[in-house]
């Protein structure tokens, strides 16, 4: 091949992926055109507006601001004459089929005992596993079994699968514990 057709093919190849990449250049360029958040086409929303639209999708009602929501009212237990009294609360369900969440203050001395299907998170206090049976209450968080004795670990998921099962304030400890629970429960 001459030089001179080898210095034309070249030039039509470089010429050539010029135009091209230039076409595919604009191509690209113009694709997100009108897709930035706070245009018209795609508007930035706040949480709480995308929380009323949910709810009124869900309940097909108008729904106030989370604002004008009240605060969750904590429960209290009945106050008995003696300290070894049974007081046994169980939350109302909410909308949704689940459970409410409650707060509650096991003194030492006490043992706060799950429903079936119970879950407890210790939140402050240092607790122990309290069953009556070989089997023990499972921790979600780390995926163990902990049995009677052991020391529940705080923030930790506890799911109680069985009546009968619960918590107690660790031995020596002057302090009670805070326990997030969901379900149903029994103090003693």
């Amino acid at each position: 091949m001459k030089p001179l057709w080898k210095i034309t093919f070249a030039a039509v190849l470089l010429a050539g992926g010029i135009w091209a990449g230039s076409i595919v250049s604009n191509t690209a360029q113009g694709a997100d055109v009108g897709n930035q958040p706070g245009t018209a086409d795609d508007p930035v929303v706040t949480k709480s507006y995308v929380d009323q639209q949910i709810q009124k999708a869900l309940q097909g009602v108008t729904v106030p601001s989370p604002a004008a929501t009240k605060p969750p009212v904590p429960t209290s237990t009945p106050a008995t004459a003696a300290p070894t009294a049974t007081a046994t609360a169980s939350p109302a369900p909410a909308s949704g089929g689940g459970t409410a969440s409650v707060i509650v203050d096991v003194k030492p001395g006490q043992t706060l005992i799950a429903s079936a299907g119970a879950e407890f998170i210790v939140r402050a206090g240092k607790a122990v596993i309290y069953t009556q049976d070989a089997n023990g209450v499972a921790d979600l968080t780390d995926g163990l079994d902990l049995t009677n004795g052991q020391s529940a670990p705080t923030n930790h998921l506890l799911s109680f699968p069985r009546d009968g099962r619960g918590i107690t304030v660790q031995d020596g400890q002057t302090l009670g514990l805070v326990v997030m629970v969901r379900g149903g429960y029994t103090l003693k």
